[in-house]
């Protein structure tokens, strides 16, 4: 692995706290999202509803009903007609990470693990939540186990999903070499996700796309009718093809549970499974309105800030 282009702390397969921790630096580059909020929460969120808040929007006409605590005193003095002051109401919006941690991210050709990568992403997505002053949950799902972290306000959020996170990140090393085949349990976390979702939150997707099963179309289409999905897809070189290889070659890579060696024609047939996996998790992501953003293991995530934005 490239070790002299690895992110502070990291070292590309093992995951410590300092190198979560200081994926705040990159969420300090991202814009402040300003998005309508859809559920009557309190909280930092700047609505496009006019109402009762901090921030001033505008003067209008007095109206029946108004609170005479907001009428403005001099625009009716200069107007004769009364007029009441309108402001921004805050809302919070809940954020939600549905963290794809399986096994097949555990997979790296070139700098870090893609489940590295997924790490850093999630890590980086909760800091920008939390410094926007919205509550951060996560679903963290592996074949093993789903993590399920409702959601809370500041360091206390970021501070468990950089704890459950790591847990889950070890347990899958230290089961890399005794896998078990779970085609549904991204399925089932949809599923759960559906059901911790309140409405009006932000749910970002975060996988490789291997395991996004058809089934999971109906939870999430579900979802999508009181929420909004983003969704990220993390590849790898070797995955897309864009990894230069030469005409004859013996490449030995582990899918799973099985230890394969590739030559250029397995290698071929191997390479369209991967892609035909990620297509459709694209084409899944689509049908919800979330086109999703690829981000590569191949470079640190903070070369890639615009993929973010």
């Amino acid at each position: 692995m490239l070790s002299s282009e690895l992110p502070l702390f990291a070292d590309g397969v093992s995951l410590n706290q300092k190198e979560l921790l200081a994926c705040q630096n990159i969420a300090r580059a991202l814009p402040q999202r300003h998005t309508k909020a859809r559920a009557a929460l309190a909280g930092h969120r700047a609505s496009t509803i006019k109402g009762r808040g901090m921030e001033f929007a505008e003067v209008r006409h007095y109206q029946s009903g108004d609170d005479v605590r907001t009428i403005d005193w001099r625009v009716t003095a200069r107007t004769g007609k009364a007029h009441t002051k309108l402001f921004v109401e805050e809302r919070e919006r809940p954020v939600l990470l549905l963290l794809d941690l399986s096994h097949s991210l555990y997979f790296g050709s070139s700098l870090m693990l893609q489940a590295v990568q997924a790490a850093h992403l999630g890590s980086t997505l909760g800091w920008n939540a939390v410094a926007n002053g919205d509550r951060l949950g996560a679903l963290i799902a592996s074949e093993q186990q789903h993590i399920e972290l409702k959601p809370r306000s500041r360091q206390t959020a970021m501070l468990a999903l950089i704890s459950a996170i790591q847990t889950v990140h070890q347990q899958q090393l230290d089961g890399i070499n005794q896998q078990q085949h779970e085609p549904d349990h991204l399925f089932r976390a949809c599923q759960r996700l559906r059901r911790i979702a309140k409405p009006g939150s932000l749910i970002w997707i975060i996988s490789d796309g291997s395991h996004f099963t058809p089934k999971c179309l109906a939870p999430l289409s579900e979802l999508k009718r009181h929420c909004d999905i983003g969704a990220f897809l993390i590849s790898d070189p070797l995955r897309q093809g864009e990894l230069p290889l030469p005409a004859q070659f013996q490449l030995p890579v582990k899918d799973g549970n099985n230890e394969l060696i590739l030559n250029r024609n397995s290698y071929d047939r191997w390479l369209v499974s991967q892609q035909t996996q990620q297509q459709d998790f694209i084409n899944m992501m689509s049908q919800l309105n979330a086109q999703p953003r690829v981000i590569s293991a191949a470079m640190p995530l903070n070369q890639q800030i615009g993929a973010l934005r």
